[in-house]
């Protein structure tokens, strides 16, 4: 009997070698998967949050006392948080106002806590931001931005519309009347389901009315 050759051994091993590739091909077609000739690193499972913080946590490390919901970023929407009430209360309706609208936005630009970053809440409202009153013109439920509204990314000013509007202590209208720094009129903005669920929408141009004090 001849001897079988290398060439021949060679030729055989590599047809073998096909059909097993070629079978795996088509097992990985029949389950819908899209063949790779790279290593493929997916990552690990997503995470979940919870959007929730257990009241006892809900404002860490304040007294006992009144609480008041900021609404801060979770997922793509937008959540109430407990925050414990701080600042003077009471006096003057006008500087009342002017200062429940700061104690406001300073625990919007508060880092969230532990257990509020664990249960998946952010926020996107910055920390030089600042609010000023109404100017002369304005409807007495007007506050003054130290930016323009509008210029604000959609998910803080959404953040401090919802927070303003749903506030008690500023009378809790479902809106805000916002003005910049600048003579141009205060615009309203509501606190919409929408808008808790798609912030995004902040940023759109004409949302609201403008409001002034002959409006």
């Amino acid at each position: 009997m001849t001897p079988r050759t290398g060439p021949l051994r060679t030729a055989r091993r590599a047809a073998r070698r096909g059909a097993v590739l070629a079978a795996l091909g088509l097992a990985a077609a029949a389950c819908g998967i899209r063949g790779t000739s790279v290593p493929v690193d997916a990552g690990g499972a997503p995470s979940r949050v919870t959007c929730h913080v257990p009241a006892s946590d809900a404002s860490p490390g304040a007294a006992d006392g009144p609480r008041v919901p900021v609404y801060l970023v979770c997922g793509s929407a937008l959540v109430a948080v407990e925050r414990a009430e701080a600042g003077p209360q009471g006096g003057p309706q006008a500087a009342f106002r002017l200062r429940a609208a700061r104690s406001l936005l300073a625990e919007l630009e508060r880092p969230p806590s532990a257990d509020e970053t664990r249960a998946g809440f952010s926020t996107a409202v910055p920390r030089s931001l600042r609010v000023d009153g109404p100017r002369t013109g304005d409807a007495p439920e007007a506050l003054r931005l130290s930016v323009q509204p509008d210029d604000l990314p959609s998910f803080a000013l959404a953040q401090l519309v919802c927070t303003y509007g749903r506030s008690t202590a500023l009378g809790r209208t479902g809106a805000a009347l916002l003005g910049g720094p600048d003579g141009a009129a205060a615009h309203r903005y509501d606190c919409s389901p929408d808008v808790l669920a798609n912030p995004d929408i902040a940023q759109h141009a004409g949302w609201g009315d403008p409001g002034s004090a002959e409006s």
